[in-house]
């Protein structure tokens, strides 16, 4: 079958199928044409596990930040084109095993967190009682309260039930699950709700004069506001929304919360993206530690 063509299919497939983001989709479709450029690939039956290889040392001798491209970002082109041959098999298009495909072996994921301390002074830097400053505070406790990632969180609309305890959000893969509001992030809701003074059916919106007032917050828009409550705070680590997804998993961790039951409420696929969490929560350790160690004193 023509690769391009096969190409094709298989990015419609994973968009209208397997419901995945316009990103995603826009991503694979870079990973696999620089994969068909450079190794030459005119039909899906050039594809093979010697020109693969090849493309793989091509990668790793790509500059990066630090040298070479770093590992991970080389796996992102080895899970597109494992994706690619699956639906070629899917479709019984013959092609090479896309178990064949090994990804490079990563060092542990490290995590950005912020202590609770920290993160009690990036929740009051947001103290004002103007409209913007009633948001941003809402911001802040919806996130730790939810974990919600920040395109969810800025999907959200106006229309929030703040009777109930529990909200749907629809996520990666458009799966939906359910998340909890504290009373905290109910109240700031609510008393930002109060002070809006548009129609706009988004949640968060800018509060600022000009063509984009009333219109709905962006990701981008929400980095921005946490980086500058974070430098309002003193806090001299760099804070992101993912920062305080991070917060609100080791939280429920380290309060004696199970991994599955955090892997559902982040919406991870795996619980393996759950695990890099582990290793930050164990403070029992120390307890251990300290009572065992026979040089302790």
């Amino acid at each position: 079958m023509d690769a391009e063509s096969a190409k094709r299919q298989f990015l419609e497939y994973i968009e209208i199928e397997r419901g995945r983001a316009v990103k995603t989709i826009e991503n694979y479709d870079h990973y696999l044409t620089r994969y068909f450029a450079q190794a030459g690939i005119k039909h899906t039956r050039d594809i093979t596990e010697q020109n693969i290889r090849e493309f793989r040392l091509w990668l790793n001798r790509q500059p990066g930040v630090s040298g070479s491209m770093k590992r991970r970002t080389q796996n992102y082109y080895l899970i597109a084109l494992r994706a690619f041959l699956k639906f070629l098999r899917k479709r019984d298009i013959e092609g090479i095993s896309p178990e064949r495909i090994e990804l490079a072996k990563l060092p542990e994921r490290s995590i950005d967190l912020i202590t609770n301390t920290e993160l009690g002074r990036l929740m009051d830097a947001a103290n004002g009682t103007d409209e913007k400053s009633l948001r941003d505070r809402a911001i802040f406790e919806l996130l730790f309260s939810t974990g919600l990632r920040v395109s969810e969180l800025c999907s959200l609309d106006s229309d929030l039930d703040l009777s109930r305890d529990e909200l749907s959000v629809r996520g990666k893969g458009e799966k939906v699950r359910v998340v909890f509001l504290s009373e905290a992030a109910k109240r700031a809701v609510a008393t930002y709700l109060k002070a809006r003074k548009d129609m706009e059916e988004a949640l968060f919106v800018n509060t600022a004069n000009g063509k984009q007032h009333g219109t709905r917050l962006t990701p981008r828009s929400v980095e921005r506001i946490i980086k500058y409550y974070a430098a309002k705070a003193g806090i001299t680590k760099k804070v992101t929304p993912h920062v305080l997804r991070h917060s609100f998993a080791t939280d429920l961790l380290s309060n004696g919360a199970d991994l599955r039951s955090v892997q559902a409420l982040l919406g991870h696929a795996s619980i393996n993206t759950t695990q890099i969490y582990t290793h930050v929560t164990d403070a029992h350790l120390r307890e251990v530690h300290k009572k065992f160690h026979s040089r302790g004193e």
